[in-house]
């Protein structure tokens, strides 16, 4: 048995785990044998020399198939009742019909107004107990926005608070930029977290940026009379903002809140992943 055959044994016996976690994230059973299959392909190019993990390697490439599936759905504005119907159809394939039980259809009702980071940060901690600390790379946050992200994902399935108000959070994300461009320190602390944390991805820290800062102060004085050339923005579908060179983005700020506090903030300026992002700017919201 050559490489590829052992491989492909060793997929089989974690394909039920994978499926079930695409389907999960998609809420479509024939989303979730596509991102499988993808899966599969992209396992098969790569090899598994040094993975000790094969299981937790998977479950990471899944993932990240089913968050590109998801992000693209939402540029294309798909309907997600649509795939929800589809999920629960009780005329589907039998195994559909049994995943969508197995799941709930009002679960996947709830899922489908999560962001696609949101989503797929509460089902991978809250569902299959992976760690924040593997979850935040394939989100392409830090552990603290990606725990962030599963606590606001969180609330809203169990019902335990209003969903984010996101006129309000883009209030909060102005009055922050704001407070940066004209120095106000007392301002930017009123709209930062006392735990808030910064940090630069490896590009941004090659521009010069700090890898990590934290604490409202340290925040604080890090941005003071900057940020005059960021562009408020939605950066996939939440409030952010952009620097931009020549019309193309060269630094994106990604947030995370909780209530009207700043918690995270990251600052990404990898070409690669920036690709990755979906930005709009008020002037192209319908």
């Amino acid at each position: 048995m050559d490489g590829t055959d052992l491989l492909a044994e060793r997929f089989e016996e974690h394909r039920a785990h994978l499926r079930s976690v695409a389907y999960r994230l998609l809420g479509s059973a024939g989303d979730a044998d596509d991102a499988v299959q993808e899966a599969w392909i992209r396992a098969s190019r790569a090899g598994t020399d040094g993975i000790e993990n094969l299981g937790g390697w998977l479950t990471t490439i899944v993932a990240r198939v089913s968050l590109n599936m998801l992000q693209s759905r939402r540029a294309r504005r798909e309907e997600p009742s649509d795939l929800v119907v589809r999920a629960g159809t009780i005329d589907g394939p039998e195994q559909e019909v049994e995943l969508a039980d197995s799941v709930g259809v009002a679960l996947l009702v709830v899922l489908e107004t999560l962001t696609p980071a949101e989503r797929l940060a509460f089902v991978l901690h809250d569902l299959f107990a992976l760690p924040y600390d593997e979850i935040a790379p394939i989100v392409n946050r830090t552990p603290e926005a990606a725990r962030q992200l599963a606590s606001r994902a969180r609330r809203r399935v169990r019902g335990g608070s209003a969903a984010p108000d996101p006129a309000r959070q883009r209030e909060v994300v102005a009055a922050f930029l704001a407070a940066s461009r004209g120095g106000d320190f007392a301002a930017l602390l009123a709209v930062l977290d006392p735990e808030v944390v910064l940090r630069a991805d490896a590009a941004a820290v090659a521009s010069g940026a700090t890898p990590e800062v934290r604490g409202a102060h340290a925040v604080a004085e890090t941005f003071s009379g900057r940020a005059r050339a960021a562009r408020m923005a939605l950066v996939d579908g939440a409030p952010g903002a952009v620097w931009l060179v020549g019309g193309e983005p060269r630094v994106v700020f990604r947030f995370a809140l909780e209530g009207d506090r700043i918690v995270a903030v990251d600052l990404v300026a990898d070409p690669e992943t920036i690709t990755l992002l979906s930005l709009t700017f008020p002037d192209e919201l319908p």
